[in-house]
Order: structure tokens, then C-alpha cells, then sequence
């Protein structure tokens, strides 16, 4: 089973959504864009709120660095 990290590679603010789609192998932009969608259909304060609290409790993944 996989586990939910924020992604140290994949983000434009903090991760989550990188590590979102990273955990469902899932393009993150798909999940950026739901996420952008989600914040109109929902009055923004929920899903912003929601991923302020994910930014403070989900760790950051072990980067992914090329071994040579």
C-alpha cells in the first residue's frame, strides 16, 4: 500500500497535489486542475483550507535523486 507524502520534486506550492497524484499514479496537473475546479464548486475556504492543513501534516517524501 502506498502512503500519501508530499512530493519533494513534483510542486508549485507545497507538494500536496504532486504527491496526491503520485500516490494514485495520476498526472498531477490533472490534480491541480481538479483541485482549481473543486475551490469554484465549493466557494474556495474548504479545499484551501483542507490543503493548508495537508501542507502542515503530510511529510515530504524521500527525494528521488538519480544514483550514479
Amino acid at each position: 500500500m502506498k502512503r500519501l507524502y508530499r512530493s519533494a520534486t513534483n510542486k508549485k506550492i507545497a507538494g500536496v497535489c504532486g504527491g496526491i497524484g503520485e500516490m494514485l499514479n495520476v498526472d498531477p496537473t490533472i490534480i491541480r486542475l481538479l483541485f482549481i475546479v473543486g475551490c469554484f464548486m465549493t466557494g474556495f475556504f474548504p479545499l484551501i483550507f483542507g490543503y493548508i492543513v495537508a501542507m502542515f501534516l503530510v511529510p515530504i517524501g524521500p527525494s528521488r535523486e538519480i544514483q550514479q
